[in-house]
């Protein structure tokens, strides 16, 4: 999103089995300007569906009241019968801080969404995580209890007088419950078993909460000085489960939610009902994500299982996701297509169309008759054949049996390449927007002296991008040197030629990179500045010709003499 402040909004509403009312909540949400629609997720045994978009906060804050009010004039409480715990029409609505915002903000926007939909829709609602109004208000099973066959009397408390709207019970579209909270998990873990109890077994293994604890002589529930129930510590910080029987899969899953990676990552979760499940005589056969996913949470799953497997993660992107998806078995009840469950895929608005091509349409886009892509784009896709190749040798080396000891080693020189792989992959097509942008420039009108005044400086500053495009190139290039002087010295022998190779492209990239920073920076009226472009692009360009030099003579004569 183009936005400086993005937030993400994932409401749940209780209706999972009439496309209709929710087709008619989605479109509410997408007509609203500023506002991207990411993803819908109905579950019928659940009569549940959650639904992810992001924009702008105000933006996010119109989409979400217009959402809270459609599904209050289409959903009917009193036939509402699924599965989860809910108490409304529209259960919850998180605002979760995506990009140029913090939580303590996000609270903010939460209380005028609340206050907005109280006043204006008279719904009750309650705040809840970082926006609660009261410490016995902050987790949502707390709100929840009683769901919404104990609404009516619940209300009634004191202690559970709504934050918003009218205190008197609603019987046709219950409460809605809004705060802000930090990214949140929802994750589905299959078993081979219908039973909900042992389901709830491996649930309780697995929370944070963990279980109830029993006095065994007597069977009773053990309570605290305060008369609290007592309960053991579960596998999982940060983890709320339950287990429960879903009709359309026709199996039991353990549903979770992880509230904090960095207490528990989404691999740790899986891990833990797989030990659970085995204790109890169950196999785990697959798991599920609602909604979307950060991509971290793939990426640090994929390395787990690399590492397990004793191989690099080193790998691409998109590698290391399918080794997470494949070991997770995301794949189990439904196709997972990650371009449209992670979010930051699901966000992304530039995209890049060379880096995208195959490698004969690139070669004929290049040799077509339009002046990009030009030198600039081919010198970057140079240098990320050298990162590519830097990779390769530390990939191939890292899985060698007389390497084995050296596999984080190697695995390290690998992510590094990779790095600064997709780094020169975005440069290519940059170098092709920075020209576009001094054609653009050049094209701005001249007629008036204001006019002139503008276009002068856009051609200005459009002059600029496309020296500091190519100068960034050539550092990065310049930057895998390192990588590939280290294989070349500590890989696999019999992948020390692709090293050379690599050091050549990387040298392509930068005396490619350099001539476009000469020919961009004639065209600047300042002559100091052209002057100091003109230097450092000199200086690299010699300093990379003389490391390429010497890795090429190290690798010839280590060709020439295997035994040294």
């Amino acid at each position: 999103m183009k936005a400086q402040k993005i937030i993400e909004c994932v409401p749940n509403f209780s209706e999972g089995r009439d496309p209709l009312v929710i087709q008619a909540i989605s479109e509410c949400i997408s007509r609203v300007s500023g506002v991207k629609l990411l993803h819908v997720d109905m579950g019928q045994s659940t009569n549940r569906t959650v639904i992810t978009f992001a924009g702008s906060p105000e933006a996010v804050i119109d989409a979400a009241f217009e959402a809270i009010r459609m599904a209050a004039e289409k959903i009917d409480m009193r036939l509402h019968k699924g599965e989860h715990p809910r108490m409304g029409a529209t259960d919850v609505c998180p605002l979760i801080p995506v990009h140029g915002l913090d939580l303590e903000e996000t609270v903010l926007y939460a209380k005028k969404l609340g206050e907005r939909v109280g006043k204006e829709l008279g719904i009750p609602v309650y705040l809840y995580e970082a926006a609660a109004s009261a410490g016995h208000r902050k987790n949502l099973a707390n709100i929840r209890s009683g769901e919404y066959e104990g609404l009516e009397e619940k209300m009634k408390q004191d202690e559970w007088r709504p934050d918003y709207g009218t205190s008197e019970f609603n019987p046709k579209e219950g409460a809605t419950v809004i705060g802000a909270r930090d990214f949140l998990i929802a994750y589905n873990v299959n078993l081979n078993t219908t039973s909900v109890k042992l389901a709830n077994e491996v649930a309780f293994d697995v929370r944070e909460n963990g279980r109830p604890l029993k006095d065994d002589a007597t069977g009773q529930l053990k309570r605290d000085a305060a008369g609290e129930i007592m309960r053991s510590n579960g596998m999982c910080p940060s983890v709320k489960a339950i287990g429960w029987y879903i009709q359309e899969y026709g199996s039991a899953q353990v549903s979770m939610n992880l509230t904090n990676m960095a207490q528990t990552a989404l691999h740790e979760a899986f891990e833990a009902c797989r030990t659970s499940a085995e204790r109890h005589g169950l196999l785990v056969t697959g798991s599920e994500l609602v909604g979307l996913v950060p991509k971290k949470a793939l990426i640090d799953a994929g390395k787990f299982y690399l590492s397990r497997q004793k191989r690099s993660s080193g790998l691409g992107e998109q590698e290391i996701i399918a080794m997470a998806v494949r070991s997770l078995g995301l794949n189990s009840v439904s196709e997972f297509r990650p371009e449209e469950r992670i979010i930051e895929y699901m966000l992304e608005e530039q995209k890049n169309p060379l880096a995208e091509l195959n490698l004969q349409k690139f070669a004929l886009e290049t040799a077509s008759e339009n002046p990009a892509p030009g030198g600039g784009s081919v010198a970057a896709y140079a240098g990320t054949l050298g990162a590519a190749l830097a990779a390769m040798v530390a990939n191939l080396t890292a899985h060698k049996k007389a390497y084995e000891s050296q596999l984080e080693f190697f695995s390290g020189v690998a992510e590094k390449a990779h790095s600064k792989l997709k780094e020169l992959l975005f440069l290519v097509d940059e170098d092709t927007r920075a020209f576009n942008g001094i054609i653009e420039a050049f094209r701005l009108p001249k007629t008036g002296i204001e006019e002139k005044k503008a276009r002068k400086k856009a051609i200005r500053m459009a002059n600029k991008h496309a020296i500091e495009v190519p100068y960034k190139t050539m550092k990065v290039a310049y930057s895998c040197l390192e990588l590939i002087r280290s294989m070349a010295e500590k890989g696999n022998p019999n992948s020390i030629s692709d090293a050379g190779v690599g050091a050549l492209c990387i040298q392509a990239a930068v005396q490619g990179a350099g001539l476009n920073v000469q020919i961009n920076a004639m065209a600047l009226d300042d002559e100091e500045k052209k002057q100091e472009y003109l230097h450092k692009a000199n200086s690299l360009e010699e300093k990379t010709l003389k490391e390429v030099s010497s890795i090429l003579v190290f690798i010839k004569n280590k060709i020439s003499s295997p035994g040294t």
